[in-house]
This record gives structure tokens, C-alpha cells and sequence, in this order.
């Protein structure tokens, strides 16, 4: 019997809900929600663990891409504690997508992410 996949769908929503929240106190409350205390990120820009590590990620992320929003493209494929999904990052302004991505999240027994691996599938060149 195939596993349920709302666990992965949930954990992937709360990583595009920590990604696409700007305020500050917003986005540590969001990665608390999505992250184990002790969960990492790791992707070709950055290595982190810990909630502090992994907001100032994201915080560096959206300034330097203001006007844009983090996007989920096709649906999460997981199998036991893993899953994988792709992800566009789109300008808000005319719904360009110039970078994409593919990440691998491993979770906890409570659903919560305990690492990230991330790929840069397509980024321009100015990047």
C-alpha cells in the first residue's frame, strides 16, 4: 500500500511558506513551522543549520531577488522519510521564471524538514 502523501505536500507547503514570507518576525516563525530545530539547508550558495542559519538564507535570497516569489512547479514525488520537487523563482511583475530548481528534503517522525539539498536547474547568466 502506497504511503499517504499529504506529509510530504505539507512539508513542501510550509518551505514555500517560510520562502515567500518577507517580514522579518513572519519568517522565523514560518521556518520554525517547516524545519526541525536541528534541520539544515544546503544547496551550490549555502550551508547552514539551525532556524538562524536557515532565515538568513532566505532573508539574503529575497533581497536579492525582490519583486520575485518562490513558485512550486509539478507535484512531490516521497517515499519513506524523502521527497523531492521542483520550483521556479518568478518575477511578480510579468511572470517570468528565470532561475529553477530542484530540491531533496529529508523529514522527521513529525513531519518537520531535517535537511535540504538543493540544484540549480536553470539560472541566468547575470546570477
Amino acid at each position: 500500500m502506497p504511503a499517504s502523501t499529504d506529509r510530504y505536500d505539507i512539508a513542501v507547503a510550509r518551505y514555500f511558506e517560510a520562502w515567500n514570507t518577507r517580514e522579518p518576525e513572519a519568517l522565523a516563525r514560518a521556518v520554525a513551522l517547516a524545519w526541525a530545530p536541528q534541520g539544515g539547508y544546503t544547496d551550490p550558495l549555502a550551508d547552514v543549520r539551525g532556524y538562524e542559519g536557515i532565515v538568513a538564507v532566505v532573508a539574503a535570497a529575497q533581497a536579492r531577488f525582490q519583486g520575485f516569489g518562490f513558485r512550486r512547479t509539478g507535484s512531490v514525488d516521497g517515499h519513506h522519510d524523502t521527497a523531492r520537487f521542483a520550483w521556479e523563482l518568478v518575477r511578480e511583475a510579468d511572470g517570468t521564471a528565470p532561475v529553477a530548481r530542484s530540491d531533496v528534503i529529508t523529514l522527521d517522525a513529525e513531519g518537520q524538514i531535517m535537511s535540504v539539498l538543493g540544484f540549480l536547474d536553470r539560472v541566468p547568466a547575470e546570477t
